[in-house]
């Protein structure tokens, strides 16, 4: 693998060790008893999993363990376990070469971005997708390719146990392994923690366990645990028949965080198709990318210093910013006079600058600064001028902590990627549309439609935002003053939805009370899981 020097080792090489907790609870669901299985570890490290058969006393008819770092493959040699073979050699080109069928493939794989492969590996992650039927993308991660690889290594009938990163069950680059996954195997359980079991690098992290059986059902469950140490008290017996059924049309598996009767309350409206998705009345898109927000977003206190009224705009860049419903022009006044960054600056050609003394000397400020050398300037014609500069009808928060706003961008401010920005198509009015997103199945979409980080953050996409279900009336813009202010004094969101649900849900769409505290319920379950994770 090729050194970049900008990265760390741990992060070339995608090297976070499995606690012992783990790699035990894998073997004992994984084993179950047999022993005569031919066992592959496609990515042994110092040989955690090697180390946890040894101490276990598993008997089996092989085991073979890969490893690209030369020192790591000695640590895994120096275990001595038997009947093992450990290769120094690179995953991707062993599962590309391979003849070898496994019962059994288990491990750790590497979390490596695409950009820090060299070409030949990138040639063998795109070969292996190949063979999958799969198409692969730039943005795939290593532990995408090794999930894949070690499935098309497995004899007829066999398994697969793998700590994951908690995105398998959201991103988008990985929506290609859930659809392989889901047809591929016929059970699947996925093993989730309400505590982060790698603390230090912040990343939250699933076991997938995968088992095909040559039977035409396909079975999900998903099971959460508060610790990793809580898996010495879990019976394996609990994995051996999942129940739900696994939905190929689902762009996630956040799904399966719930109970059967919700995710069939959910696939209802989805199907029935009596509800429409954002999408339908809004483009949702991303904000400016500036290339440098530091300086292109500024204070009135930098307009004032360098004389730089002529090209400041109005922005507004954070959700702090954004206290309501509604971003009105008083709103924007306030965040100028906190000296918040309520200016974006829009330069035109040097040779248009003319007598902006100000701006000349501002611009080589940020040249002093190398922002001219950062990416998305350096691709421009000129590095100062920013593309893009439409304002929108309307914001939505890209990273969310209680909720995701849906904010009317009254004050006609530009914004920066922090947010998105929304244009209202001509089927629908900026009110209505505002007040009809705050009830409580929209927001139950929004946890499914987005992914949670491990801090507790909701991050949503462009068009992950179009696909939330959006129950739009024209009459809803009535509730819009009385959200506006109950947002504004921050009053608890449950509160809210007691009144928007009753007009939005109830009268508009006949919802009874069970269905609204089912939709109420769905959407507590998620964020509440969610926000629990970043205490």
């Amino acid at each position: 693998m090729q050194l970049i020097k900008e990265a760390s080792k741990d992060k070339l090489r995608g090297g976070f060790y499995t606690p012992s907790a783990i790699a035990s609870f894998i073997l004992k669901w994984a084993f179950n008893g047999n022993k005569s299985l031919d066992i592959l570890e496609p990515s042994c490290g110092d040989g955690v999993f090697l180390e946890e058969m040894k101490n276990g006393g598993y008997e089996y008819n092989s085991v073979t363990g890969i490893e690209l770092e030369p020192e790591e493959a000695e640590k895994s040699k120096g275990i001595g376990l038997k009947k093992a073979k450990i290769i120094n050699a690179d995953f991707h080109e062993y599962c590309i070469s391979s003849d070898q069928r496994y019962d059994l493939v288990i491990g750790n794989p590497p979390y490596i971005r695409y950009q820090y492969f060299d070409k030949e590996q990138q040639e063998y992650a795109a070969n292996i997708f190949n063979k999958a039927g799969l198409k692969y993308s730039k943005l795939t991660n290593a532990w995408v390719s090794f999930v894949v690889g070690s499935s098309l290594l497995l004899k007829e009938n066999g398994k697969i146990g793998f700590v994951l990163p908690a995105e398998i069950l959201q991103v988008s680059y990985a929506q290609p392994l859930r659809e392989f996954l889901a047809q591929f195997y016929n059970k699947i359980n996925i093993v989730s923690f309400e505590k982060l079991v790698f603390p230090h690098i912040q990343q939250e992290v699933v076991l997938l366990l995968c088992e095909k059986n040559n039977s035409n059902t396909h079975l999900i469950e998903h099971l959460e645990l508060r610790d990793a140490e809580d898996l010495a008290k879990l019976d394996v017996s609990k994995l051996k028949s999942p129940k739900k059924k696994i939905d190929f049309k689902a762009n996630k598996w956040t799904f399966y965080f719930l109970d059967q009767d919700e995710i069939n309350f959910l696939e209802k409206f989805q199907e029935e198709g009596v509800i429409s998705q954002l999408g339908e009345y809004a483009k949702v898109e991303v904000g400016i990318t500036t290339g440098s927000n530091p300086f292109f977003t500024v204070p009135i206190s930098t307009v004032k210093q360098y004389n730089l009224e002529k090209y400041a705009k109005p922005l507004v860049g954070r959700s702090v910013q954004v206290p309501s419903a509604i971003f009105t022009n008083k709103d924007w006044i306030q965040n100028r006079k906190n000296e918040a960054r309520t200016h974006l600056l829009t330069f035109p050609l040097m040779k248009d600058l003319n007598g902006s003394l100000g701006a000349r000397e501002y611009i080589a400020h940020g040249e002093e600064l190398k922002i001219h050398e950062g990416y998305k300037c350096r691709i421009r014609d000129e590095w100062q001028m920013v593309p893009s500069l439409r304002i929108s009808d309307a914001l939505f928060i890209r990273r969310n902590n209680l909720f995701p706003k849906l904010i009317i961008n009254e004050a006609q401010a530009y914004t920066t990627d922090t947010m998105h920005r929304v244009t209202v198509k001509p089927n629908a009015e900026i009110k209505a549309l505002t007040a009809s997103y705050y009830n409580s199945l929209s927001l139950a979409f929004s946890e499914i439609c987005g992914r949670s980080h491990g801090g507790g953050v909701l991050e949503l996409m462009p068009n992950e935002v179009e696909r939330i279900l959006l129950p739009y009336n024209k009459n809803n813009a009535d509730l819009l003053p009385q959200i506006d202010k109950m947002v504004r004094e921050k009053k608890d969101i449950s509160e809210l939805l007691k009144i928007t649900n009753k007009k939005i849900l109830k009268d508009n769409l006949g919802f009874s009370q069970a269905d609204i505290n089912m939709a109420d319920g769905i959407w507590k379950k998620l964020s509440s899981r969610r926000l629990n994770r970043g205490k």
